[in-house]
């Protein structure tokens, strides 16, 4: 079940609230499963190592966003603007990325397991770094 604080934190702004507060608690693992981000603005956003499973982030906004580590499992990112940002390592498994954009993004030993990819913007070449060992990053 999502952490309703940090819920509202992060809607009240990624630069002014969230980042900062990411900054004070970097152990503090954001539990986000199942939200509703549909369109949100999360550009530069800190999600990393976040639980983020079954979240709606279609049309979202997540350029340059930091989602290393973090659990998309489920998660809805259909139309999402990920260009720029880091998934090495996220768990993607089952997740619908059709028609979003990985331009520049960098998907080094992420999970995509079941994940459609339809009309997604994302290069031969990007998806085998997902391929590559673990370990490696």
């Amino acid at each position: 079940m999502a952490n309703q604080q940090q819920l509202d934190l992060l809607r009240q702004g990624v630069t002014e609230n969230w980042n900062r507060w990411r900054l004070e608690y970097p152990d503090t693992r954001p539990e986000l499963q199942a939200v509703d981000l549909t369109e949100a603005s999360l550009g530069g956003v800190d999600l990393a190592n976040a639980d983020l499973s079954w979240a709606d982030l279609s049309e979202a906004d997540l350029n340059n966003a930091n989602l290393s580590g973090a659990k998309l499992v489920g998660a809805n990112l259909s139309g999402a603007d990920l260009s720029g940002a880091s998934l090495v390592g996220a768990d993607l498994t089952s997740a619908d990325l059709n028609e979003a954009n990985f331009t520049n993004a960098n998907v080094r030993a992420a999970n995509l397991s079941w994940t459609n990819v339809d009309e997604a913007i994302i290069s031969a070449e990007q998806l085998n770094l997902a391929l590559s060992p673990r370990d490696d990053f």
